[in-house]
């Protein structure tokens, strides 16, 4: 194999796993060391240069982060990534002074969002520093999308939403609520501005065309439900209620059917649980609150009698599953009918467009979702941009934060005549940790202390009215110790080959025996002689130069490394060291300055 190119920002970028599944690449192990420091300030707007709303995401982020933390490759589960953004959230001191600031002057463009959800409002935070005007439209009474009408405010208070987006909307966007777009063709010709961008969400939940669907006002659709409770049209719902479907939104529309007054929800799921889309914290809080998950049981009519919904058939199923975990269509076995006074459902969403013209050059594909460039988020018609889930139909808020960020790089190109796919690559700063003999500026040894438990409002508490946070973040002593259990993945073990004495020195001291030195050789036949099975391609190889004395090479199995440094503190030549590397993304305040150097941050 030839020797790694580490110059290369993504070979380290990968290894530092949890930013790498970040969507917006979060310098997660830099912020969780200033939260270990007391710097929650400084660790909220590290957060924030990415995410734009750790507060939000400290409490309901999808966490993609946490499946790739390399803390669950030794032991059951990762560190609390989510929680510990909160913390730095909730307290942190005023940092209003420390936020982006607006020029004096614009610089003559200006910038439709259609949609105050975190898409446009990621568009906005990128390009209203750089002299945009930006002009926002709602068609709601309220900002936050999704946001603020589908997630319940036991789950994410108002005032955390309406904080955050303040810090955007502060920096001079013109916010037009209750304000809905009706016709794209008329913006376009009319509205006055260089560019659109659409960040209007999947607004449409999935319909289940049954027998009496629609003989009932107690058939609810669940993000519409979600929504009007939101804005108190719903202040009520039946003593006995069925979720259908078994996602996130079905974990929400359970949770506040109990806020309502239901004293008996039941989630109904169609598959297996292997099978549910919702998160597993998410399962765990609605199972907490004595919400019964009824598996292996799909629908098939609702039950009207004299008008009246009264409960719901189901065909009982029996599934099998191969060894690839692949699962058959099922099989029926029996029919259950379970009484109810009211049903939502929950079982997915979809993009609505009914306001794009068909005839204005904008592409749509056979879902009737418009076909966007996954890089410069443009669809077919120049100048009209996608991003959220209008764009690749529901993820999640991240990945809608991390699409504003590239759509503002493109409308800024765009506006300004260049190439939208000249893009900055990214770039990375490496920096020695060393401060001594066997003193490093990071705490590296090992903690074997278990995932903190988040504290929970008591339950006989919890449902005496909507808006009861029921997550209460980490205490004092629950933050000392989550912090500890980071790995410092960003922490790289960097080798010089020519310094290298081939003493075994490293190989003997490292507790996961993941280097090796020994002849080179072609990668699949390489793995096989290493000192553990390299198993993950994932991850690269980590190879060296030919080193001095023997012409062999040091090889290292990135995904087996726990980045306790002992190699860097038992080497006798310093071949080995620990250098923080910090991976430099580029946003559109940098593509509106393309002369200005990238310089190295303060080291923290």
């Amino acid at each position: 194999m030839k020797p790694t190119d580490t110059s290369n920002p993504d070979y380290f970028h990968r290894v530092v796993d949890c930013q790498w599944a970040c969507p917006a690449h979060t310098d997660i192990p830099n912020y969780i060391r200033l939260i270990a420091q007391g710097e929650f300030s400084d660790a909220y707007m590290l957060n924030r240069e990415s995410n734009i709303f750790p507060a939000i995401l400290g409490r309901v982020c999808d966490r993609p982060c946490e499946p790739a933390c390399r803390r669950g490759r030794v032991e059951d589960k990762p560190v609390a990534i989510c929680r510990l953004k909160r913390v730095a959230a909730d307290h942190h001191d005023d940092i209003r002074d420390r936020l982006p600031k607006a020029p004096a002057r614009s610089n003559g463009k200006k910038v439709a969002l259609i949609g105050a959800g975190c898409a446009s409002l990621s568009v906005a935070n990128d390009l209203l520093p750089i002299g945009y005007e930006v002009t926002i439209f709602e068609g709601l009474a309220a900002t936050g999308g999704l946001m603020r009408t589908n997630i319940p405010q036991f789950r994410l208070p108002p005032a955390v939403l309406d904080e955050e987006i303040g810090y955007i909307l502060d920096m001079g966007a013109e916010l037009k609520l209750n304000h809905r777009i009706e016709s794209m063709k008329d913006l376009l010709d009319n509205g006055g501005f260089d560019a659109i961008f659409v960040g209007s969400g999947a607004p449409r939940g999935k319909e289940l065309e049954l027998p009496g669907r629609h003989d009932t006002e107690n058939i609810h659709i669940g993000i519409d439900w979600l929504e009007s409770v939101a804005f108190k049209h719903i202040e009520e719902v039946g003593e006995k209620v069925l979720i259908i479907g078994v996602g996130n939104t079905a974990m929400d529309c359970c949770r506040t059917s109990l806020r309502l007054g239901a004293n008996d929800v039941k989630v109904m799921a169609r598959k297996p649980r292997g099978f549910f889309k919702a998160s597993d914290w998410e399962l765990d809080d609605a199972e907490e609150e004595n919400i019964e998950i009824i598996v292996n049981h799909s629908p098939t009519e609702f039950v009207i009698k004299n008008g009246k919904l009264v409960g719901m058939k189901f065909d009982q199923m029996k599934y099998n599953i191969d060894d690839n975990g692949r699962i058959d269509r099922g099989t029926v076995v029996g029919e259950v009918t379970l009484p109810c006074d009211d049903v939502i459902l929950a079982i997915g969403q979809e993009n609505a467009f009914p306001w794009i013209e068909r005839d204005i050059g904008i592409e749509f594909d056979e879902w009737d979702c418009p076909v966007v460039d996954e890089t410069t988020m443009m669809c077919s018609r120049d100048g009209v941009f996608f991003g959220g889930d209008s764009a690749f139909g529901p993820k999640n808020i991240i990945w809608a934060v991390a699409h504003g960020h590239e759509a503002a790089i493109s409308i800024h190109k765009y506006c300004q005549q260049e190439d939208l796919n000249d893009r900055l690559p990214a770039g990375m700063n490496l920096q020695s940790q060393k401060m001594g003999m066997h003193e490093w500026s990071f705490s590296n040894d090992y903690d074997p202390v278990e995932r903190r438990l988040m504290p929970h409002v008591d339950l006989k508490d919890r449902f005496k009215k909507l808006d009861i946070e029921v997550e209460l973040g980490f205490t004092v002593e629950q933050t000392i110790q989550e912090v500890e259990r980071c790995l410092n993945c960003d922490i790289q073990t960097v080798f010089t080959a020519s310094l290298c004495i081939e003493c075994d020195a490293c190989i003997d001291i490292c507790p996961v025996n993941c280097l090796t030195m020994t002849a080179n050789g072609e990668e699949d036949e390489l793995r096989t002689r290493l000192s553990a099975p390299a198993e993950n391609r994932e991850q690269l190889l980590y190879v060296s130069a030919d080193l001095p004395q023997t012409g062999r090479v040091m090889v290292k199995d990135e995904d087996l490394c726990v980045h306790c440094s002992l190699c860097a503190e038992r080497c006798p030549t310093g071949a080995w060291d620990m250098q923080k590397s910090e991976i430099l993304i580029p946003y559109a305040l940098d593509e509106a300055k393309p002369g200005r150097p990238r310089t190295a941050k303060a080291a923290s």
